[in-house]
């Protein structure tokens, strides 16, 4: 199976093409960023972006991405440093315990791409998808807030 991650061209080998695609870039081609949390597209902390769409890696099978483009907080930093988002995540200190992160900044990606000023209700509606345990959702906000002035 081939799938296209980060701008490249990954091969699959020995996936069952049933397997989730969360676990096929974790246990296959060792992708890390995206974390198992529920498994059933609650928390977010799996997501990733298919065709720029935040998703829940944990739902669709790996068979089911086909020619969409992956995108995966592993690929986000480009060669001219970190991305934005991750920068400002960095500057507004937004982890704490950081499991949801790769979720809540692809998520943050996908918000500014599609609407770069978004308003506080809509940062608020497309955020939500992906759940803070510690409860750094001020810190998510301020770091958005900041982007979508500049």
């Amino acid at each position: 199976m081939k799938l296209r991650i980060n701008g490249g061209q990954q091969e699959v080998e020995g996936a069952d093409p049933d397997t989730p695609l969360l676990w096929v870039l974790r246990d296959h081609l060792g992708m890390l960023g995206a974390k198992y949390g529920c498994g059933i597209g609650q928390c977010g902390a799996c997501t990733v972006l298919i065709d720029g769409e935040p998703t829940p890696s944990c739902l669709i099978r790996a068979a089911d991405v086909g020619d969409a483009h992956i995108e995966t907080i592993e690929g986000l930093a480009g060669d001219d440093g970190l991305h934005p988002v991750q920068q400002a995540w960095i500057d507004e200190q937004v982890p704490q315990c950081g499991y949801c992160q790769s979720g809540q900044i692809l998520t943050a990606v996908a918000l500014l791409r599609n609407n770069p000023q978004p308003s506080r209700d809509e940062i608020d509606r497309k955020m939500s998808a992906v759940l803070c345990r510690c409860g750094s959702y001020p810190r998510i906000l301020k770091a958005i807030a900041k982007l979508s002035e500049e």
